[in-house]
């Protein structure tokens, strides 16, 4: 494929983003089926919890010509997104572009394989999430393939730039604004009723008459 390079996405809406800060990631679940990056994609370094605007990267197997560039170009708040065409052997991401990324604001990498120099990485806390760790690094070869901002693949979720990135110990969501807004409200009014719930729990009350998962059962027999 030839080099495909594109604007960066307009910035995100600031009140979904305090919204999405505010939820407990999970409980997206209980509404959404898509957007969920395969649970084996997980943190390797960082703690901190990450909303941010997805900046989109496809490299080759071995070229990281591309992540260097972007690199540059990340504000604020901004996850990079990084395609590897489904190679699982070379680490685009190490000390040098997690700083590099760090330096500018970023919110965090997501990386559709693997990361290296992992004592650095924890070290400098920014939130990497990758399949795993290796010593064996992709080169600056210049190869004519690759993108910026174009749509890509990580972790098995279809992303175009401009989505946003949600991430925790639990793993990374990856979705659309619109997406996200549809639900967020529902989700947070679920997560200020929990507490109630689990204290109902403590107190002896069967967690299947709380949810009505009983009588649904009682209903269907």
């Amino acid at each position: 494929m030839p080099l495909d390079l594109r604007e960066l996405p307009a910035p995100l809406d600031g009140e979904l983003v305090e919204k999405l800060r505010r939820v407990d990631f999970p409980t997206l679940g209980h509404y959404l089926e898509e957007g969920f990056c395969d649970p084996l994609l997980q943190r390797q370094a960082g703690t901190d919890r990450i909303v941010g605007r997805a900046v989109t990267v496809r490299i080759t197997a071995t070229d990281s010509t591309m992540l260097h560039h972007a690199a540059g170009l990340v504000g604020p708040g901004d996850v990079v997104v990084v395609d590897c065409g489904g190679d699982r052997r070379h680490a685009p991401l190490g000390e040098v572009v997690v700083n590099a990324l760090a330096s500018r604001g970023a919110a965090g990498v997501v990386v559709d394989g693997l990361c290296t120099d992992i004592d650095a990485l924890r070290a400098l806390a920014l939130p990497v999430y990758a399949y795993g760790r290796t010593a064996l690094t992709t080169k600056l070869h210049g190869i004519a393939d690759g993108s910026l901002c174009a749509p890509v693949v990580c972790g098995g979720v279809p992303v175009q730039a401009g989505d946003i990135v949600l991430g925790d110990a639990n793993g990374v969501v990856i979705a659309s604004a619109a997406r996200l807004a549809a639900v967020v409200e529902e989700a947070l009014d679920d997560d200020a009723e929990e507490p109630a719930l689990v204290a109902q729990l403590w107190q002896g009350k069967p967690l299947g008459s709380l949810t009505g998962a009983t009588e649904t059962l009682q209903r269907l027999g």
